[in-house]
């Protein structure tokens, strides 16, 4: 069994920032990718970042030069820092873990909400 544990969603202004974190536990082969998905109102799930264990990185698009993925390969954590936050990145963000023989993990979800 492996869980994923998020926190750090919350309501922010536009221009605001905030900073999601994942920890993965639990029967967890060695994992190759963490990182964070969001799903808006209506819409489907999108990759907004992530990064594999040796530390390379990739982010969508939109949310490139504001928001910073980062891990801890140790606790087995990703965090996610997002700044300049705009309401458009208002949506569910969910964890993601990808382990060395292909199997992917889901968190629950924390809500991001972008006023403006």
């Amino acid at each position: 069994q492996v869980q994923l544990a998020e926190s750090g969603g919350g309501s922010v202004q536009a221009g605001g920032s905030l900073r999601l974190s994942c920890t993965a536990s639990g029967n967890i082969f060695s994992i190759l990718r963490m990182g964070w998905y969001r799903q808006a109102p209506g819409k489907q799930r999108d990759l907004v970042a992530a990064i594999t264990s040796g530390g390379s990185t990739n982010y969508a698009d939109s949310v490139k030069g504001r928001f910073i993925i980062s891990r801890d390969n140790a606790k087995n954590t990703v965090f996610l820092q997002m700044n300049t936050l705009k309401p458009e990145d208002t949506a569910v963000y969910y964890c993601n873990v990808l382990d060395q023989i292909g199997r992917n993990y889901w968190g629950q979800g924390t809500q991001v909400a972008v006023s403006s």
